[in-house]
């Protein structure tokens, strides 16, 4: 069995002190109801959850009206302010550290979730590969409306002002969500980007629009305070791209521009279909924290991060179904089984009744 020590050896994101490199992954868990409101029930979840290094709250909506999930959280209202405030003040009172997760969620911001409204992408393409749960059941995403470049300054500002919210609600930074096919993972892949100007064509192009929220954020928080999450390989939403590695390699260079507080990786394709080694493109080109994600069990995490390849990882359906997970990585006990019927439902059940050690 690997010695799972390193996983308990403190790390320093800047000033911000982490007790352990076992981090909880953002993950939608569609509980915020329709009003878009973070709860006492997610103050609840998060605080279960607060042993975790850093965890790192779900995928949440920068600006109104960019649904993609029908119940998640917002960030742009004064009362989404002070419900976020119930988590972070929770988590704070256990000890733990945690970040916001901003987001913009391009062209599977369906418009049955947004009053009609279409939605927005780089290109004119549609996800095609699956549909979206909506108040009128399934349904495929339409074609969205290709941005104006004239237009992107406002989604930059949209993220910018996120930022500044997330720092009223008590967060301790925030990580900007460039993964998993939504808007800014959208900009950056050739297979859904397919414009031309100053935001298509070559990598640097593409990025642009990453990169410009990036330098927004970090003008609202310290650097070291701000994450940046992207998924090179991963397929859902409909992506590809024709170099993920390379597309890695470019993009980890590039943000050792901006002294970030980590770089989280998604290794690998949900559904298995593209393949490259993205995690050792990413290590070789950025200087800073590299943060795994995607698969890794305690032993393999702790090895990679004893090597010295990665730093920490980010666990998500392990966190989701073991509220105290750390202390059973420790302890080299059984981990608790997820269900999945339960990650996208309202209410308690498979949220926060998932049983401590002590208490299986």
């Amino acid at each position: 069995m690997t010695d799972t020590a390193p996983l308990f050896t403190p790390i320093a994101l800047g000033t911000l002190e982490l007790a352990n490199r076992i981090w909880m992954a953002p993950l939608t868990r569609a509980r915020a109801g329709e009003a878009h409101l973070p709860n006492e029930l997610m103050a609840e979840h998060y605080a279960q959850r607060a042993s975790g290094g850093l965890l790192i709250a779900e995928a949440t909506m920068a600006m109104e009206g960019h649904s993609a999930f029908w119940q998640e959280p917002g960030i742009y209202s004064q009362e989404q302010i002070g419900g976020w405030r119930k988590v972070t003040d929770a988590v704070h009172a256990k000890g733990g550290r945690i970040f916001l997760q901003i987001w913009h969620g391009g062209r599977a911001c369906h418009p049955a979730l947004n009053c009609g409204k279409q939605a927005v992408a780089p290109s004119a393409l549609a996800i095609t590969e699956y549909e979206v749960h909506t108040p009128e059941g399934k349904l495929p995403y339409p074609v969205p409306r290709a941005l104006d470049d004239a237009e992107l300054p406002g989604i930059v500002a949209g993220f910018r002002q996120a930022a500044e919210n997330a720092k009223a609600a008590g967060f301790d930074g925030v990580e900007v969500h460039g993964a998993n096919g939504y808007l800014l993972d959208e900009f950056l892949r050739d297979g859904s980007n397919t414009r031309s100007g100053p935001y298509g064509g070559p990598v640097e192009n593409r990025a642009r629009l990453l990169l410009e929220v990036v330098e927004a954020v970090c003008q609202v928080w310290d650097s070291t305070r701000v994450g940046v999450r992207i998924s090179p390989l991963n397929g859902y939403n409909s992506m590809r791209d024709s170099d993920p590695v390379g597309l890695t390699a470019w993009l980890a260079k590039r943000l050792n521009d901006f002294n970030l507080a980590y770089l989280h990786v998604m290794r690998g394709d949900f559904y298995g279909q593209q393949q490259g080694d993205v995690m050792t493109a990413a290590r070789e080109n950025y200087r800073g924290v590299l943060v795994g994600n995607m698969g890794y069990g305690a032993d393999e995490a702790a090895e990679a991060i004893a090597a010295g390849t990665l730093d920490a990882v980010a666990f998500g359906t392990a966190f989701l179904a073991n509220p105290d997970l750390p202390a059973r990585i420790k302890a080299g006990a059984p981990l608790n089984a997820a269900d999945p019927s339960t990650f996208y439902t309202p209410g308690a059940k498979g949220y926060t009744d998932y049983p401590t050690m002590d208490a299986a």
